[in-house]
């Protein structure tokens, strides 16, 4: 917090945005561009009837960046934040500094109840609520059905395929995200949970790197030196990867859902030779797990409206709204229901396979200090085709407790 601080002091002041209207209270809504959000946002302030007024104040487009604006902003208690989108690796940071509110009573409730586990877990700290699963999301295997008639079901299965691929001079390569930024955590993190391994204890104080680790740390360094990735692989961030494939330079893509639509707007002839399958197995007879996304809703511990703040997040990821941004801007919803929408037919045709994953899929490292983890997490393992399995598990260890001991890499 004092390092935020400092760096708030050093930084161009940021405008308090909004104030009560005319007798009306105004709750600020920090969040992320989304599109169609403003649309949720007006729907949410009609049903108010004057009770509040919600203003959408868009954050920037990179998660880190917007994590930097909120921990400034909260780090100076500005009580001009009400309402705050969150990426969910922040809930465990934000809980543990007191910056957000527990969730109690009816709101906490209506919160729980058809939430899907995964993503409720994801809004916990230490046993306690502390924010509203708006979206959810996973990444699954998107193949070519005209090259692959039966999607792998293991990694070394999709490694022999695509050498078979290449061999008979056809598109070949397994796109996925290899970039040093969060992409390779959660790469190296859906190995891991498959593997049933374990980056830190369950207290998240301690990190142990056990076998699973070193087994998911093999399984990375062998894909990325059997000749199956593309040449910027190690560049590669998810709009890359999801271009490249619908362009035609792959076989296979792991990637989050949003690249179907992408698909069926920009390149749908390719839409049509594409299916999905869930995400590829480190043994064949034990299924895999990968890691969960999305964002959260949460009430500052600074705000002047708190009650009404959670009464608003009520409307802002209820089902109504989570089925509208779902459809309209191909947001993964929270709430298991909404999967059932006749609507969500067209929209999500790969419901199904996303809600197997979702029930169980797995968190990141839950540790107030992932950001700190992350970081360092994703220096040491690129680029993977230097990955040395023991020896990078047992310098990621320590690596990790220092991060966790807030002696490491600062973000």
């Amino acid at each position: 917090m004092a390092a935020a601080v400092a760096a708030l002091a050093l930084a161009a002041p940021l405008a308090a945005c909004g104030s009560d209207e005319g007798g009306t209270p105004v709750l600020n809504f920090y969040n992320s561009p989304v599109q169609n959000m403003q649309t949720v946002v007006d729907r949410c302030n009609a049903e108010a009837a004057g009770k509040y007024k919600i203003v959408y104040q868009v954050l920037p487009r990179t998660a880190d960046d917007q994590r930097v604006q909120m921990v400034r902003r909260l780090a100076a208690e500005d009580d001009s934040m009400d309402i705050l989108g969150m990426d969910v690796t922040w809930t465990q940071e934000f809980a543990s500094a007191d910056w957000i509110r527990e969730f109690t009573g009816d709101i906490k409730a209506e919160v729980e109840n058809g939430t899907l586990q995964p993503a409720l877990a994801s809004a916990q700290y230490e046993g306690k609520l502390y924010a509203a699963p708006n979206n959810t999301n996973v990444q699954l295997l998107w193949y070519r059905k005209d090259l692959v008639p039966t999607p792998p079901r293991t990694w070394d299965e999709m490694i022999r395929m695509s050498q078979e691929l290449k061999s008979q001079g056809k598109p070949y390569q397994i796109m996925t995200m290899g970039a040093q930024y969060e992409g390779l955590v959660v790469l190296f993190n859906s190995l891991v949970a498959s593997a049933g391994g374990h980056v830190v204890d369950d207290a998240g104080k301690k990190a142990v790197m056990d076998a699973g680790t070193v087994q998911a740390l093999e399984v990375l360094r062998n894909f990325a030196t059997a000749g199956v990735t593309s040449p910027s692989f190690s560049n590669a961030i998810e709009d890359d990867v999801r271009r490249a494939f619908q362009d035609g330079g792959g076989a296979f893509q792991l990637n989050w859902p949003y690249v179907w639509a992408s698909m069926q707007e920009d390149a749908p002839d390719m839409a049509a030779k594409v299916g999905w399958a869930t995400y590829p197995a480190i043994d064949a007879n034990t299924p895999s797990r990968t890691t969960i996304g999305g964002s959260e809703q949460a009430v500052s511990a600074y705000s002047k409206h708190p009650d009404l703040a959670f009464d608003a997040i009520r409307c802002l990821r209820g089902p109504a709204s989570q089925k509208y941004l779902a459809i309209n801007s191909g947001q993964a919803p929270s709430i298991e229901a909404v999967y059932a929408e006749p609507e969500m037919a067209k929209a999500y045709p790969m419901r199904e396979t996303l809600l197997e994953e979702l029930k169980t899929s797995a968190p990141r490292p839950r540790t107030p200090a992932y950001q700190n983890l992350s970081t360092v997490v994703a220096a040491e393992l690129s680029p993977l085709s230097s990955v040395q399995p023991q020896r990078t598990a047992d310098s990621l260890r320590s690596s990790i407790q220092a991060a966790i001991d807030s002696k490491g890499v600062l973000p």
